[in-house]
Parts: structure tokens; sequence; C-alpha cells
């Protein structure tokens, strides 16, 4: 890259990244990756991560498609445990749980490591319904405070004055957007303290990705959010860390940086990187 061009860039990011806000990283370690390593069948997908990611931030996974983003999201709640082809090696420690220790209480580890996906999923059921499923599903069953928890996690999600007068009408009525939200508003009803997020914002338009992406700033203040993306713009705007996959040559993905999203953006250490976050790789 010429360096007017690389200086301009660094200038758009660091724009993008002081209209949100500064937002140093201050919290306890949440989540650790050891050597993790996970294989589908024969092929590698990620090869050697190590990484500790800290409470309370956004931290954005970024890398040419491909890369093992996805997969290593999905290591975080054991997701990859339901591909039959799936192996992990390694550790990804929970504060000092060890998840993929034998015993471990997979369900209980999906209650506190919460995910949201690419396509808006809500049940075929009512607004009440979808936010109220995991509640329900953990045994509780008082209407009243069900409707507290309900209530409370559409405000969380920023879609209460949207819905509250349609909360016994089918989820699925809501548009794209709206039914993102309620898919957050599912998770936070359960009382994570992890939000892992795949590109959540892909199938919305931009004033919905706007509202998603205000929604990250609010509720980061409250949990850890780990969220995969394709749009460098919106990893500037929303995460405070970033971790970059790159593919080696054997196509097994693996961690090249990770940092400050100050950093990352306006002066990053691998060329790759600059390629990549410039779109001239990827």
């Amino acid at each position: 890259m010429e360096f007017g061009a690389r200086q301009s860039f660094a200038q758009r990011m660091q724009e993008t990244i002081k209209e949100r806000g500064e937002a140093i990283p201050g919290g306890e370690v949440k989540l650790t990756t050891r050597d993790l390593h996970v294989h589908y069948g024969e092929f590698c997908a990620l090869r050697n991560i190590n990484m500790e990611i800290r409470e309370r931030c956004v931290t954005a996974i970024i890398g040419p498609s491909l890369s093992g983003k996805s997969s290593l999201l999905r290591a975080f709640n054991r997701l990859n445990d339901l591909i039959p082809s799936a192996r992990t090696k390694g550790s990804v420690f929970l504060d000092d749980l060890d998840i993929y220790q034998p015993g471990v209480d997979v369900v209980e580890l999906r209650r506190r490591v919460g995910m949201v996906f690419q396509t808006p999923n809500p049940f075929p059921l009512s607004v009440f319904e979808n936010v109220a499923y995991g509640p329900r599903r953990r045994g509780l069953n008082d209407k009243a405070r069900l409707g507290e928890i309900v209530e409370r996690s559409l405000h969380r999600a920023a879609l209460w004055d949207e819905v509250k007068d349609k909360l016994y009408e089918s989820g699925l009525a809501l548009s794209g957007g709206q039914q993102q939200r309620l898919c957050i508003a599912r998770t936070l009803a359960i009382e994570p303290e992890v939000i892992l997020m795949d590109e959540p914002c892909r199938a919305l338009d931009p004033i919905s990705t706007l509202k998603i992406e205000e929604l990250m700033r609010h509720l980061v203040r409250d949990y850890t959010i780990i969220i995969v993306t394709h749009n460098m713009q919106q990893a500037a705007r929303v995460s405070d860390v970033t971790a970059v996959l790159m593919l080696a040559p054997d196509r097994a993905g693996e961690l090249v940086e990770y940092g400050l999203t100050a950093d990352i953006f306006t002066k990053p250490r691998d060329k790759r990187t600059e390629e990549y976050i410039t779109g001239r790789l990827g």
C-alpha cells in the first residue's frame, strides 16, 4: 500500500474508533484458549490458537473466508460438538473451568455462553414465549416472574417499545432486525455471562445493523461479547479488541494478530492484516 493510502486509511479508522468512543479493556480474563486445534475429519480448520478474552469487552474476530472464524466462535460453547466429524484438541477455559474436560455440563455451559446466529431464528411462537422459552426449560413457570424476565430482556435488547403491544403475536411476524433483537432478548433471558455473535448483521439492512451495533455497545457494560464479522467498519465501530485469523499454506486457520482494535486497524504488525483490512486480501 502506498504511504498516502495507508495514512488515509489509518485516519479513517481513527475517526471511526474515536466516534464510538475509546473503551480500554480492563476486566478480568473471562475466556482462555490454550493450544486450541479444531479438526473436521482429517482437515485442520484451526491450529494452535492461544488467546485471552477479557470480560466486558467486545472482541471482534476477523479474517478471510474459511479461516476458521466461526469454528473458533463455536469452540467457546462446544457447538462444534454437534458436527459429527469435528474434533477439538487443546483447552478452552471459562473462568477456571476447562470446558472440554469430561463431565462438563454442556447445557449449563451454553447457558453461560449464549449464541446469536447469522440469520434471525425466532421460534414459531409468540414474542413472549420466544423470550420465556429458556427460563421455562429451566423449570420456571411462575407467570409473574416470567413476565418480569421477558420485559427486562426485551428492554435490554432495545425491543420493548416496539413489541409491548404485540407480545402474544408470532415472533415470525416481526421485521428481520426486530427478529434478531428478539433472538438477543431470548439469549439474555437465560442470564449468560458471554454472548457469541456470528455475523449478526449479515442479513440486515443498514438501519437495523446500526441498532444492533448500538445494542452491543450498551450490552458490553454487563456482558462479554465476541463477534465474528466480515465488515471491517463494523469491527472498528463496535469492538475493543480484534483477533485476526489467516489461512496457513495448508489452509488451516491461524491467529496472526490479537490486540486493541485501534492498533490492529491503524498500525497492524503483520502485512497480511494490512492487506486484508484494506481489501487487498481475502
